[in-house]
């Protein structure tokens, strides 16, 4: 018997099997840019989640309490970049799955398609979130904390319409963030390879982030809020993992093993 050796397939010169041949690779699962993306996802969720444990804490709809708490925080400004360029991995992640999904005809390609725009578009309010958050609220906070008791007031309202408009951006951002993920899992659905409880995984994480959206723009960051983190946290991890373990076992598709 001879030893086992790997070799591809030959190339057919058929030209009705060449076309079924290219119908299956398009609907295979790039295995490189699947890792790439897992990866990124991963790391991602990681990084946003220590980061965040740096955060000031503190009751953040009472604004009086809250605001001298971020006046005095030496981390403001670094705590919030890292929280951009942990959000720029993760959703650079939910690209590279556009790209391994290689989704090119029906609902899937669409729904891939879609995804990727709402991931950009995400990208880009959390980039204004930040800023808004991260710069302009700061400088706001501690213009109060710092002004003369004759000027709190109105320092102070300045702060306030500065959050208001934090919780639109955070509300819209999570709107983003949602679809991207409900879109992309809806491809994934249909992807060979991919178990589909990842997919549902996906999708169930995508509807917390849509009811984010929704208390922020309606409440502010209540405890409901709160929760609703808590809980996409621990759907990202739970699918993020999974897809990291499929990503690095998965064989590639065009090399078998003959005797």
């Amino acid at each position: 018997m001879s030893a086992l050796r790997p070799r591809t397939n030959p190339p057919d010169s058929s030209p009705a099997r060449g076309a079924h041949a290219r119908g299956k690779v398009g609907a295979m699962v790039d295995r490189a840019s699947l890792r790439l993306s897992a990866t990124l996802l991963l790391a991602g969720q990681l990084l946003f989640i220590v980061v965040t444990h740096f955060h000031t804490g503190g009751p953040a709809n009472n604004h009086p309490e809250v605001f001298a708490g971020y006046a005095g925080s030496q981390a403001w400004t670094a705590v919030h970049i890292g929280q951009f360029a942990a959000m720029a991995i993760l959703l650079a992640g939910l690209l590279a799955l556009f790209s391994a999904l290689n989704a090119r005809a029906g609902a899937a390609r669409w729904a891939s398609r879609f995804g990727a725009a709402s991931a950009v578009a995400a990208l880009a309010l959390y980039a204004i979130l930040q800023a808004v958050d991260g710069v302009a609220l700061k400088h706001a906070v501690d213009a109060w904390a710092g002004a003369p008791d004759a000027e709190k007031p109105a320092r102070f309202a300045s702060a306030e319409a500065i959050r208001w408009l934090e919780w639109g951006m955070r509300s819209y951002q999570d709107f983003a963030l949602g679809l991207a993920l409900l879109l992309l899992a809806a491809a994934v659905v249909r992807a060979k390879g991919i178990p589909r409880p990842i997919a549902y995984l996906m999708g169930l994480s995508g509807l917390t982030y849509l009811a984010q959206g929704w208390v922020a723009g309606s409440e502010g960051f209540t405890s409901t809020q709160t929760i609703l983190i808590v809980l996409a946290f621990v759907l990202d991890l739970a699918w993020m993992i999974w897809l990291v373990a499929v990503a690095w076992r998965m064989q590639d598709p065009d090399v078998q093993f003959t005797e």
